[in-house]
């Protein structure tokens, strides 16, 4: 072994020994003592946690004692396994870790060819590169790897625990480990660390931070209402105790380690004993959540129901509700409604919460629609809610209304509404409903304009009559017919109109129902709107594609009328309703109707009819032919019906009725296809190719429904027979989107030409080739009041028909214009 004196040693030497030599001790110290520290360590996170709390004093005591000797016999088996290093081991550490054990071969004698001087050389030379390889040595680092010896990690467990203790435990409680063994009456000894913890925790919803009142200094605590106080005790149970007149606890063990309770009401907190403290607390009571309604719920376009409403609470509303309830005592108990109602429950909506922002304070509208609902426009009484976090309700003043909804202004329609809310009131009702539906379906042609509603109204009365004749109505059939009913005022109500002018009329005469039954501004707002959309769309048409309606007058005069004056005294009307003068507005109407019926288009200097003009007058002559067909097919399933039970010859009467209908449906399927032969307008364009594929769809449809006719049936041939007119409607729409961009090619041609003289205008008063805008930048009013100028076409009406020197023609069209007004 290497023998060399310290001080003739190199420093890294030394100091790669001293180095190896503490590892080592390290490395022992942990292989015989990490069982005692790993117990410690576990001991120590129990008492963190607060172990001693739970149980009794003299288990305690026991756990104490037990503890104390497990840690006495792991240090003593620790110190029996240590084994002291020396620096011996140190230096056989180090050399084993070099290469060539350097300090081994320092410490050798040459053995043979010590007098040979050559051999004495390589000696020297060999002793040198030892010596060279200390003079950098490091020292070797200490092997504290335990997994040989724990192989269950303990020691990560007790460690884990320990901090886990640190971090949310009291680690300061350590300490009481001597406590455990005291005898009564040395409760002072408890005065040296922390005995008692206590905090607060308000409710969530009040947004405050806990308190921890360790640390609050303050004599009075101003609290919310709900906080959940905490109280812990650390020792001997029984030194401290807890005193309070904050909640309603009956009778508690004020010395109870573990102490929870809620603050209820104002009052005192004491805690007593070593280090105790009081409190004055303040409860701030949580207010129940206030709400009211804004005025009487108003009636939105489209039948919506709008109720404004403010709420309010002192942390915020969390929910709300609208409870809407049948005021039976305010409704009319006539017709249908005498009867008495099907139980109903009431209709609970929840209250629309703003999403962002503070909810204590806010105002908002609920909006809903009802229109589908058994009351809608009946009375009811509608409440509102609202419920903060604590579960406090607050409630509105009850409000006495009619449920807003949808209302119908054709007459028709209506009448389906009312059978069909006489339906959801009550089952009594199904059979007078299955009457007067029979009733309305004697003569359908007159009740309903289109086929499809026709169609639909059969069905729907049949699904009726068919039910009770089973034995009554269930809740599944009431409500498809509830819905089929639904579908059918709404169709009845909108009309299946795609003419322009068959929807203007429709829309004037909605709008003159709702004058004459008192309609509310939003409704009269939303039919002002459709009657103005409508106009503008004739207007269009008019403008468009000019056609004739009777026989020109000789001199070449025509009535003029811009939409501009039309728009002015469609405004007058609107302001006339709005003002209740509503007799003042119906005149307006009238005379507006008179108006727009027998308005009269001139197709301009020299004009003539654009190509393809006879195809279209065709189609409308097929589309007016095919409505009758459907009439006349209509009429005989009715027939068929009513002769159902009937003899032998009905039943032949009524296969050649079909066999004739079926034969006059072959006519006009081969009327359309000759019509596909000629000119149509647009051909080649995109508008051109869909008018032709929608007249190849109709003649399907048409021959489709000839072969149901031949075979006898009826309803079969009457729902390809409303598939042909929609056919044909779309094929009238592409013909004049068609006609409509060939009149506008050749306007852009023809645009120098038509600048100077009349010809500049077209026959609403307006001047040509303004880009496709509608109406004219000259007043053609001659005064602001649209009445007056209204008036003064009236006058001038009959100042011409008293000139008998007028031709004939022109005098009927003028009697005919005054028979309007």
């Amino acid at each position: 072994m290497f023998h060399r004196k310290k001080s003739d040693a190199p420093p890294a030497l030394n100091r790669a020994l001293r180095g190896t030599l503490a590892g080592m001790w390290v490395e022992r110290l942990v292989r015989a003592f990490w069982p005692f520290s790993s117990l410690l360590l576990l001991a120590a996170a129990a008492l963190g946690f607060g172990a001693q709390d739970h149980l009794p004093l003299l288990w305690a005591n026991v756990a104490a004692i037990m503890l104390l000797v497990a840690l006495l016999g792991a240090l003593l088996v620790g110190a029996w396994r240590l084994r002291v290093p020396f620096p011996a081991d140190a230096a056989r550490r180090l050399d084993q870790a070099l290469p060539g054990r350097p300090l081994s071969a320092l410490s050798d004698q040459q053995a043979i060819g010590a007098q040979d001087a050559a051999s004495a050389r390589v000696w020297a030379v060999h002793m040198a590169r030892m010596q060279a390889r200390l003079a950098h040595v490091d020292a070797v680092r200490a092997d504290l790897r335990l997994s040989r010896f724990d192989r269950f990690g303990l020691r990560y467990i007790a460690l884990t625990a320990f901090a886990v203790s640190l971090l949310f435990g009291a680690p300061t409680r350590v300490g009481e480990i001597s406590e455990l063994a005291q005898i009564p009456g040395r409760a002072e000894a408890v005065a040296l660390g922390p005995s008692w913890e206590a905090w607060v925790q308000p409710p969530a919803y009040t947004g405050r931070p806990s308190l921890y009142l360790n640390e609050v200094d303050r004599a009075r605590l101003e609290l919310p209402q709900g906080s959940r106080v905490t109280v812990r005790f650390y020792g001997q149970q029984g030194i401290m105790s807890v005193h309070e007149s904050l909640s309603d606890r009956q009778d508690p063990d004020t010395t109870d380690m573990a102490q929870d309770f809620e603050i209820d009401s104002s009052g005192r907190l004491s805690i007593r004993g070593p280090g105790g403290r009081d409190w004055e607390v303040a409860a701030l009571a949580d207010q129940p959540p206030t709400v009211a309604l804004d005025g009487a719920a108003q009636r939105e376009r489209g039948g919506l129901m709008r109720q404004d409403f403010t709420a309010a609470d002192d942390y915020g509303v969390v929910e709300g509700r609208v409870h809407i309830d049948l005021d039976l005592a305010n409704v009319s108990r006539d017709f249908g409604l005498a009867v008495p109602p099907e139980p109903r429950a009431a209709l609970s909506v929840a209250l629309p919460l703003p999403v962002s922002g503070s909810r204590t304070e806010f105002s908002d509208a609920f909006i809903e629609d009802f229109s589908q609902h058994p009351w809608a426009n009946m009375p009811v009484t509608v409440a509102l809610q609202v419920e903060d976090a604590r579960g406090q309700q607050g409630h509105s003043q009850t409000m006495e209304m009619t449920l807003p909804g949808r209302r119908f202004f054709d007459p028709m329609a209506a009448a389906i509404i009312e059978l069909r809310r006489d339906l959801l009131w009550s089952g009594e009702n199904a059979t007078r409903a299955g009457q007067l539906m029979r009733a309305i379906g004697h003569h359908p042609q007159d009740a309903f304009r289109g086929v499809e509603a026709r169609i639909r109204f059969t069905e729907t009365r049949d699904l009726l009559l068919a039910s009770l004749d089973g034995g009554g109505l269930d809740g599944a059939t009431r409500d498809d017919l509830a819905q089929r009913m639904w579908d059918l005022a709404v169709l009845l109500e909108e009309g299946e109109l795609a003419d322009a002018r068959e929807r203007l009329q429709r829309a004037q005469e909605r709008l003159d129902e709702a004058v004459r039954s008192g309609a509310d501004p939003s409704e009269v707002a939303e039919l002002m709107d459709e009657l103005r959309e409508a106009m503008r769309d004739y207007m269009r048409q008019l403008a468009e594609q000019p056609r004739e309606r009777g026989e020109a007058p000789p001199d070449g005069e025509s009535m003029e009328i811009t939409q501009d004056q039309i728009q002015e005294l469609l405004d007058r009307i609107q302001e006339l309703m709005e003002e209740g003068r509503m007799d003042e507005a119906a005149q307006l109407l009238a005379q507006l109707q008179a108006l727009l019926e027998n308005l009269q288009m001139a197709e301009g200097q020299g004009g003539e009819g654009m190509p393809g003009n006879e195809a279209m007058e065709g189609l409308g002559d097929a589309l007016r032919d095919q409505q009758d067909l459907a009439d006349d097919t209509f009429n005989d399933l009715q027939d068929q019906f009513r002769n159902n039970d009937g003899d032998e010859d009905g039943g032949q009467d009524g296969g050649q009725s079909s066999s004739d209908l079926a034969e006059r449906q072959r006519g006009l399927a081969d009327q359309l296809r000759d019509q596909q032969l000629s000119p149509l307008p647009g051909e080649g364009t995109p508008e051109g190719d869909a008018a032709l594929e929608a007249l190849e769809r109709a003649q399907r449809a048409m021959e489709d429904a000839a072969e149901a006719l031949e075979q006898g049936e009826s309803g079969e041939a009457l729902n390809r027979q409303a598939d042909a007119m929609e056919a044909m409607r779309d094929g009238l729409r592409a013909m004049n989107e068609a006609a409509t961009q060939n009149q506008r090619d050749q306007q852009q041609g023809d645009q120098g030409a038509e600048q100077g003289g009349d010809g500049g205008r077209d026959p609403l008063g307006r001047d040509r080739n303004q880009g496709g805008d509608v109406g004219t930048d000259q007043d053609m009013l001659q005064g602001g009041d649209t009445y007056r100028r209204a008036q003064d076409l009236l006058e001038e009406l009959r100042r011409r028909s008293a000139e008998r020197d007028r031709p004939e023609a022109e005098l009927d069209y003028l009697r005919r214009l005054l028979d309007r007004f």
